[in-house]
Formats: structure tokens, C-alpha cells, sequence
């Protein structure tokens, strides 16, 4: 019964974080989906281009990127049409001021074929990318070595490693911002369990994540397979690059930072319990200055290195102005630590913990007032950075996210201007209930032990009360039957029938009777033959009181708690300034946590600028757009010669660009084979554009070709094959295309 009166405001509380973390694990999913293809370096460009057509085999094979990469001998892998590895496997360095490019020397005397071009990298922003691109030598051959199409930091380590990264950014806003709330906003929140809660799982759920990601590191940017977890060799390696360095860093860091965080638990704490009458008030006030200015000086620093760790490796230390911009990002991270993390920390402090004071809700509201300045002026540049022009906020994912980014943060401010409104109107806690937490916590168990043993022992009280007039009522009965007891006077009135009623004589040897009401002389022992025994007598026969029962004291113990935090959640409902300030807080939470999924997104996202970049170095294509499309058809038209196999060879499949297409029919047993008339359309059923017919010439045995073949928008085209293999045998085929754009 007392549990039920407490759900609803549990459940209100769990309701809105639920649907806080339902929308963050939309997002997550929604961009998890496509975080292979957020790479932050893209391929720019390539000698020889894809899908081109040489007349002589190149010396070597050259990439160039929107950025730095790190690569190694096995980076860059050239694939003859059989599979056979053919480059030098060495990586050749062509990088100069302001150019990317790498590449991979070819032997001469190379035969005429396609050749396969497979790459990977590791992007300065510390992100894997990978890709593969074909060119031919002489002409295109029938066949081209099978690539796997296992994507750069995709898969299941993919995945594992992307949670990682978001719970590694929630760990350090619960650890630095629950931390800088309770020293910089409230030191009683020292002694608070829920507080001391919230930091401890911060401090543990960015240790976790930062382990896992050194494991998973060297399969994230490298085979894809978890089992390469626990290679050593992997790990050495990735101990040696930035990314590697910068996560031994923050594990040193959070060495540090469990130093910190036993300090502020521990002697910051006990300095701010209540100070006895006989206790030196000026040494302990000293004490705790000194306590306060150690651990904001030291909390700062080892703060500070924890947010280098992600500006060191990440966006800020590549592209423009990095030694601008690696600062600046540090200062981002830090505000948004000192602002979601003490609002966590407020959470917990007015959902469970005693009644916060209005000078402490003022000062988180000065802390995340400032917090919201530096996050303002660091997000401009960092938005002028990354993004670079209007139009990139709404033409790139980057941008978009961005939009939402600071929806959210508006959102978020007209939020807790509200708070601040119900912050204005908060009346000052009695002392009597700013109390130290623990003895608050002490005094209710022990009056709750208390008050269990009372009643426990009433109950029993009771119980033997009961049992002993059972006991009585026995007793008089067998009394009775066995005629000992006394006999009843005789009435008044005529003589009975055996004589005559004796006279009043002298008084019996005994002495009177006593009177009624009339006790027995001190020295006297009451009779027991005829009595009864009391209550009490049968409920303790020592004459004590009796224990109560275990089992029925913890019962209570339990009752009597709940009934108290009943009380205690009644008296906090009952002021509506603070029931309104935890509602609003409440929701700002609830909006934080969507808010840094978001940023943390933005960290996986190509940047707008790099995009854009990659766009106009390829011609207003992106990077991922146009890969040649090649299409196995078989085909049979009913006559003699009917049967056979159709490949459309389409490069390089971009919409709005000349692609030339390639046609080559061969019999069942693989060779080629001439036909009265071969036919090809393009159909765009959607944009109901088509059909665009290509018109090909006949360039050799079972061979076609066409030049400039224009597809006007990117999309799903099916492609129609007519085959004609005599005046009345016809075939047409049809098959799906992407074109890109």
C-alpha cells in the first residue's frame, strides 16, 4: 500500500528518461546505419582514374586524399583480373605542403586487363576508411578480381566501438560534471549517496569504454574481426599512432581522477559534516578552504587532459588552424561537461537526497550561465570551421546535424530559463533539514529499529495476553469440575431443606474474613491453591518482557521506512517552487541526453568542409558517387543459337556526366557471339523519365560500345536489353541499376 503511493512519482521520472534514451537510440540508430560512410578523409582522386581505359601500363598507382591518412606497406593492394597481387608492396610517400597522395610502384610488361585498386586507411581524425576502384589496360577483360566488401570501421566492431564512444562521452560528463558541481555549487552534495553514485559511475564508465576502444582499435581500423581483440601484435601497433596514445593518456588521467574523487568523498566530505559545540570552527573552515582550493585546482587540470584526449586525436587536430582549434575544443567539451553533468548531478540531488538549498541551486544556475557563453563562443568557430558556408549547413549531413545540434541547445536554454524562473521563487531550507545525509540516514534506521522493537513487542504483549486468559478460563473450569474451588455462600431466606441455617457464632481460629478490598499483609504470600494465574505470568513466566520476533521487527523496520520516505517525498510535493524546479530540471535531462547523442554524432560525421572540398576537386561529384556498374545477363531468345550471356559494363556511373557503356555477348560456352541487333534504354520509373535510348556501334565479335551516355538525375534506372538472334527470335531483359550522382 505504501509502496503504491510512491510509483507514480518514480514512474513519472522513468517515463521521461525512457523516452529520453528512445529517441537517443533512434538517432544512434539512424546514424550508425551510415557511420561507415562518415569517414573524415576522403579519396579526392587517383592516377590512373577510375574506370578508365589506358593504352600502356602506369608505373605506379597514386591517391590522393581531402586530408592526412596513416598507411602502411599493405595499404594500398593492385589486383591483376585472376586476383594475383601485382604493386611492389612498398607504400611510396608523394606528399607535399598541401597535397595527400600515396602510392604503390607497378612492374613493367603488365597484360591488358583490368586490374583491381584496393585501399585503407586511417584518417588524421583518428576514423578508418577503405575502397576499391578499377582501371584497364588495353580494354576491359571479362573478368576482375573479387574485392571483399567488408567496410572500414563497419560490422559488429564497428558497432561495439561506436557504443563505446557514446558511453566514453557520457562517463566524462558525469565524472567532470558531477565533480565541479558538488566543489564549485554544493560541498554538502559530498555527503549525498546519490551524488557520490553518479560521479563513481562516470569515473568507472569512461574506464571501461577507454579499455574496450584500445582493444577494439586494431580490428576496428584494420580486419574487422573481434577475435583480433586480443592480438598483442595489433595492440603494440596501435600503441604507437595518436588515437593509441591519446587513450593510454586518458587511462593515466583516470588514475589521477580516482585519487580525486576518493578526496572529495573522503576528507572533502567529512569536512563538511556538521561541526560539534566543542569543535574548532576556524581550523575547520580553514580545513576546508584548503580541501576546496586543492581539488578545483587539481579537478581543473586533470579535467583539462581528460578533454585533450579527445581534441588530440579527433576533428580539431586536423584541417584549419589545429593549434586554434584544439583549445578551443577543449574549452567546448569542458562547458558541456560543467553544464549536463551538474545538471545530472541536480537530478539525483532533488529526486534523492535531502532538500537542496536556494544558494546552491543559484550557483549551478551561475555555473551553467557561463557554461552556455563559452559553448556559444567556441560552437561559432568550430561551426565556421567545420562547416564553412550557409549553404553547407542544409546540403551536407554535417551541416544538418549541426541545425539540430542547436535546435536542441535553444530548446535546452528555454528550459532552464524556466528553471531559473522557479530557482527566483525558492524559499531558504530550514536548518533543522540540512542535516548531514548519513545522520540523517542513522537517526531514521535507528527509530525505525526502535519503533519496530515497540511494536513488536506490544503485539507479543498482546498475543500472551490473549493466551493467558485462555489459560484462566481453563483453570476456572477444572476447578470447578474437581470441586476445589470455594463454596458459594448460602442465600438469604428460609432454613434449607437439611436444617436450620447455622448461627453467627465466635469467630473461626483463623481469625475474620477480610474485608472486601482489603490487600494482604506486606509480609504475606497470597495462596495459590484456588488462583489464577495474570497475564503477564503467563506471558513471561520470569516475569519479564518478552522479545519480540525477529522476522515480525524487520517487517515493521521495512514498514516504517517506507511510511518515512512517504513523508518525506509528501513534505518536498508539498512545496510547489521545488516541485516545479525538479520537473524542470527533470525535462532539461531528459533534452541533455538526446543533446549529446547528437554531439557525439557530429564527431563520427565527415565535417562539410572536407565534403564540399571532395566535391570540387571531382568535379561537383562526391567521393562516393559513380562507381562503374556491371551487369551479368543471360538471355535466351527460343531459336537455334538463342542461348547465351549479355555484360553491360557501365563507367562510371554518374548521373549528369558523359558514361560510356560496354557490351559484350558470348555464346554458353563463353565466347564471343554476334547478333542481328542488341538494343539498350535507360528508364527512370520514378522521375517517369525514359526511355532513353543509347545508341551503340559494333566494334569487334559480340562486342558494343557507346560514348556519352547521359543519365540526367541519380537513381534506380532499370536498364532494358533487346537481343535479336534471328529475323523472328527476340528477347528483352531487364535489370536494375544504380546510377549515382
Amino acid at each position: 500500500m505504501v509502496t503504491t503511493g510512491l510509483r507514480p512519482r518514480r514512474s513519472a521520472v522513468l517515463r521521461l528518461l525512457v523516452v529520453a534514451l528512445a529517441l537517443a537510440g533512434t538517432l544512434i540508430g539512424a546514424l550508425g546505419g551510415a557511420a561507415p560512410a562518415s569517414a573524415h578523409a576522403a579519396l579526392t582522386g587517383s592516377t590512373p582514374a577510375q574506370g578508365s581505359v589506358v593504352d600502356r601500363a602506369p608505373e605506379q598507382v597514386t591517391l590522393t586524399f581531402s586530408e592526412g591518412v596513416a598507411m602502411g606497406d599493405d595499404s594500398i593492394r593492385v589486383l591483376d583480373p585472376q586476383g594475383k597481387r601485382v604493386d611492389d608492396k612498398k607504400l611510396r610517400n608523394l606528399s607535399s605542403d598541401h597535397v595527400v597522395k600515396y602510392g604503390a610502384g607497378l612492374p613493367p610488361g603488365l597484360r591488358d586487363g583490368t586490374y583491381t585498386v584496393a585501399w585503407q586507411a586511417v584518417s588524421a581524425d583518428s576514423h578508418p576508411v577503405a575502397g576499391a576502384f578499377t582501371f584497364s589496360v588495353g580494354a576491359p577483360s571479362k573478368t576482375t578480381a573479387p574485392v571483399a566488401q567488408q567496410e572500414a570501421g563497419g560490422g559488429l566492431v564497428g558497432a561495439l566501438y561506436g557504443i563505446a564512444r557514446y558511453l566514453a562521452y557520457a562517463g566524462f560528463v558525469l565524472l567532470v560534471g558531477g565533480a565541479a558541481f558538488v566543489v564549485a555549487c554544493r560541498p554538502a552534495a559530498a555527503l549525498v549517496r546519490s551524488v557520490q553514485r553518479l560521479v563513481v559511475y562516470g569515473w568507472a564508465l569512461l574506464a571501461g569504454t577507454t579499455v574496450a576502444m584500445l582493444l577494439l582499435r586494431s580490428p576496428y581500423t584494420g580486419s574487422g574481426d573481434l577475435a583480433d581483440v586480443f592480438d598483442l601484435g595489433g595492440l603494440q601497433q596501435v600503441l604507437i599512432t595518436k588515437p593509441g596514445a591519446a587513450l593510454i593518456s586518458r587511462l593515466l588521467l583516470l588514475a589521477a581522477a580516482a585519487l580525486f574523487v576518493a578526496v572529495l568523498f573522503g576528507a572533502y566530505a567529512r569536512a563538511h559534516e556538521p561541526a560539534g559545540a566543542d569543535a574548532d570552527s576556524e581550523g575547520q573552515a580553514r580545513r576546508r578552504k584548503d580541501l576546496t582550493f586543492g581539488l578545483g585546482f587539481g579537478g581543473v587540470i586533470v579535467a583539462t587532459g581528460l578533454a585533450a584526449t579527445w581534441a588530440m586525436a579527433e576533428h580539431a587536430s586536423t584541417g584549419l588552424q589545429p593549434t586554434v582549434a584544439m583549445p578551443v575544443d577543449v574549452l567546448h567539451l569542458l562547458a558541456v561537461a560543467a553544464w549536463l553533468g551538474g545538471l545530472a548531478a541536480l537530478v539525483v540531488s532533488l529526486y534523492w537526497g535531502p532538500p537542496v538549498e536556494r544558494t546552491a541551486v543559484r550557483r549551478f544556475s551561475r555555473l551553467a550561465f557561463g557554461s552556455v557563453v563559452v559553448l556559444v563562443a567556441t560552437g561559432l568557430y568550430q561551426s565556421w570551421r567545420q562547416v564553412g558556408t550557409w549553404q553547407a549547413l542544409t546540403d551536407t549531413t554535417y551541416g544538418r546535424l549541426l541545425l539540430v545540434k542547436v535546435a536542441l541547445v535553444v530548446v535546452l536554454v528555454g528550459i532552464a530559463w524556466m528553471s531559473r524562473q522557479w530557482t527566483g521563487r525558492l524559499a531558504e531550507v530550514p536548518a533543522a533539514e540540512l542535516r548531514a545525509p548519513e545522520e540523517a540516514e542513522k537517526e531514521t534506521e535507528q527509530g525505525t529499529e526502535q519503533e519496530a522493537g515497540k511494536e513488536a513487542g506490544k503485539e507479543d504483549r498482546q498475543e500472551a495476553a490473549k493466551e493467558a486468559e485462555k489459560v484462566t478460563v481453563g483453570a476456572s473450569a477444572a476447578a470447578a469440575t474437581a470441586g476445589t474451588a470455594p463454596s458459594p455462600a448460602p442465600e438469604s431466606g428460609p432454613a434449607s431443606k437439611t436444617g436450620p441455617a447455622p448461627e453467627s457464632g465466635p469467630a473461626s481460629k483463623t481469625g475474620p474474613a477480610p474485608e472486601s478490598g482489603a490487600s494482604p499483609a506486606p509480609d504475606e504470600t497470597p495462596a495459590t491453591n484456588g488462583t489464577t494465574p495474570t497475564a503477564d505470568d503467563a506471558a513471561s513466566p520470569a516475569g519479564g518482557t518478552p522479545a519480540p520476533d525477529p522476522a515480525r521487527a524487520a517487517q515493521l523496520a521495512r514498514q516504517q521506512a517506507a511510511l518515512r520516505t512517504a513523508r518525506t517525498k509528501r513534505r518536498r510535493d508539498a512545496d510547489p517552487e521545488r516541485l516545479g524546479l525538479r520537473r524542470s530540471v527533470l525535462a532539461e535531462a531528459s533534452v541533455a541526453v538526446v543533446l549529446l547523442v547528437v554531439t557525439t554524432a557530429l564527431t563520427a560525421t565527415e565535417p562539410a568542409r572536407t565534403e564540399a572540398a571532395v566535391k570540387a576537386t571531382s568535379g561537383g561529384q562526391s567521393a562516393e558517387a559513380g562507381r562503374p556498374q556491371v551487369l551479368t545477363i543471360p538471355f535466351d531468345t527460343g531459336g537455334p543459337r538463342g542461348k547465351g550471356t549479355a555484360r553491360v559494363r557501365l563507367a562510371p556511373g554518374r548521373s549528369g556526366s558523359a558514361n560510356t557503356l560496354q557490351l559484350r555477348i558470348s555464346d554458353p560456352a563463353g565466347k564471343p557471339m554476334d547478333v542481328p541487333e542488341a538494343k539498350v534504354s535507360f528508364t527512370e520509373k520514378a522521375k517517369k523519365l525514359g526511355p532513353l535510348s543509347v545508341t551503340t556501334r559494333h566494334t569487334g565479335k559480340g562486342q558494343w560500345q557507346a560514348s556519352g551516355v547521359q543519365l540526367p538525375v541519380p537513381g534506380k534506372w532499370q536498364l532494358s536489353l533487346v537481343v535479336r538472334t534471328s529475323d523472328i527470335d527476340q528477347v528483352t531483359e531487364i535489370k536494375n541499376v544504380k546510377i549515382g550522382s
